[in-house]
């Protein structure tokens, strides 16, 4: 293969009880990228339709990715890449993350697949480091994988992916407004009780068991933060007001989807999707503020080929 086209999703990242280590891939939304053979060495941002972002290398989540990628497989042509963002930045459902994982998914596609996709996520972590001032993998590894992926450990990376019901749903509000990873994290403390620690792990661990058990009651009952919720949800407009919305409506649980501003419900089963994203389009409306919302299977196969040559 000489160019590749390739769709990379949008994702949702830390889902309540999982900060940092949590994530799960959408089916919908998401950037396309082609990637191309060229004779120069190196990497080479030619188009970015969408966005405004930078061509610089250094200053682009795809460039610096795929650097790192190609560090570690050194070669004697490189990469021409195209960006056509349909993920805002700064929405809080990957924007970055689709970028760079879909930066070096496509590199690894035009050379045969030396990497596995577990490889990939180390390479695309460092184009989120430059997003959000420290590498994380919460987004990129669901992107690379699909479904839920749980990061266990982030040096050595070590990444578990995880099963999903089929009938699980995923709803996304995406307000209009934008928020910095970066600036959330800053809000964010540094040290948090024990006690809340403890309800946290069980909370993660009783949600994990969840999804391999099937068990909706018990996936409910964990879709709880103790830790970043409270602070973070200050910066949403109405986030209370959305919370009580969608589970009135049926809601599994409601959070924020990575630092924000976007949130996101889980449901059990299509009924009840639609009446939750009525119910947040409904109070949403009624504040007056601009907004994306949308409906979205797990998408468990995560970044997909459209076309190659």
């Amino acid at each position: 293969m000489e160019e590749i086209k390739i769709f990379a999703p949008a994702s949702v990242a830390n889902v309540s009880c999982g900060f940092d280590v949590l994530g799960f891939c959408l089916d919908p939304v998401g950037d396309e990228m082609i990637i191309r053979k060229i004779e120069t060495p190196g990497v080479k941002i030619s188009k970015i339709v969408g966005q405004k972002l930078p061509f610089e290398i250094k200053k682009n989540v795809a460039g610096v990715a795929a650097e790192a990628m190609l560090a570690a497989c050194p070669l004697k042509f490189g990469f021409e890449i195209e960006i056509h963002k349909k993920i805002k930045a700064g929405s809080g459902i990957g924007s970055s993350a689709a970028s760079a994982a879909g930066a070096v998914f496509g590199i690894n596609q035009l050379l045969g697949k030396p990497f596995s996709a577990h490889d990939l996520i180390q390479f695309a972590m460092e184009g989120e480091g430059l997003a959000s001032g420290s590498p994380h993998a919460d987004n990129v590894a669901p992107v690379l994988l699909g479904g839920f992926t749980l990061v266990r450990s982030m040096n050595p990376v070590d990444v578990i992916k995880l099963p999903c019901p089929s009938e699980l749903k995923a709803i996304i509000l995406h307000p209009k407004i934008e928020l910095k990873t970066m600036h959330a994290r800053e809000i964010l403390k540094k040290n948090v009780s024990l006690k809340k620690a403890v309800t946290q792990w069980g909370n993660l661990a009783a949600f994990i068991s969840a999804l391999y058990t099937e068990d909706f009651d018990l996936m409910s009952r964990s879709l709880v933060d103790e830790i970043v919720e409270p602070m973070r949800s200050l910066l949403i407009p109405e986030f209370e007001k959305l919370k009580t919305a969608a589970v009135e409506a049926g809601a599994l649980g409601f959070g924020i989807s990575g630092s924000g501003p976007s949130v996101y419900a889980l449901a059990n089963g299509i009924q009840d999707t639609n009446a939750i994203a009525d119910s947040l389009s409904s109070s949403i409306n009624q504040v007056g503020i601009d907004f994306e919302i949308h409906i979205s299977a797990i998408n468990n196969q995560g970044i997909k080929v459209i076309s190659c040559k």
